[in-house]
């Protein structure tokens, strides 16, 4: 029989860009429709608050995943750099800081160095870039996928409260709108935690904490400056 393991480290790059897109969706979505509504305002005028922060978010969930991202691969290209430089300077002192590499993990010295020979025969680059640096192509940083990642759940996220206040009567629009997005919030959540192996009622009593936090103090603000005009 083969023994083989199911991981899920190779999600992290696409689940954690979704994750935060959605989660930020609800929360800012249904906090600004919150706020809004608690300072006396017209169902309409709450829809286009809504409708323009969802645009807003999802540009800027886009610009900053693709920017801080990109930030990343630059950093990781100029190690690669570096390291491509040096092997091509000092290969065979490249090849001992490998076997040193190997040797401080437990591999016997004579065992770490033909480790160390065979894979850089193969692929220099890629053996310093996993082992030295610790670029693996799993965890490589993709900007452009971060970005529309984001966007996409951002959108997806932010459609949920918004399709609350347009559905709910007025007389109900704050409560149905803040029980809604918490129920949206515990299901990304557990949906989040499920795909990446973690225990599901923690993640989503966690994502539920903050998603209470921020449309509290919204509407708390909104409050004030409603009775303030």
């Amino acid at each position: 029989m083969i023994h083989t393991e199911h991981h899920r480290s190779h999600r992290n790059g696409w689940l954690r860009a979704a994750v935060l897109g959605a989660n930020d969706g609800i929360v800012s979505t249904s906090s600004l429709i919150l706020g809004v509504a608690a300072a006396s305002t017209t169902q309409s005028d709450i829809m286009l608050a809504g409708i323009a922060g969802l645009v807003a978010g999802a540009m800027s969930m886009a610009a900053g995943e693709y920017v801080s991202v990109s930030s990343q691969s630059d950093t990781e290209n100029a190690d690669l750099d570096i390291e491509r430089k040096a092997l091509m300077e000092h290969f065979e002192l490249e090849q001992e800081e490998l076997a040193a590499i190997y040797e401080a993990r437990g591999v016997e010295p004579a065992l770490a160095r033909q480790v160390a020979v065979q894979l850089m025969a193969s692929d220099a680059l890629g053996a310093h870039a996993r082992d030295e640096i610790g670029i693996t192509d799993t965890g490589q940083a993709r900007p452009l996928q971060a970005a529309l990642s984001s966007a996409a759940t951002f959108t997806i996220g932010a459609l949920l409260p918004l399709l609350i206040a347009w559905w709910a009567p007025s007389s109900l629009l704050v409560p149905l709108v803040a029980l809604f997005s918490l129920l949206f919030l515990a299901l990304l959540g557990a949906i989040a935690a499920r795909v990446g192996g973690a225990p599901m009622l923690k993640a989503a009593a966690r994502v539920m904490f903050w998603g209470t936090l921020a449309m509290a103090l919204t509407s708390a603000i909104g409050h004030v400056f409603g009775v303030m005009a």
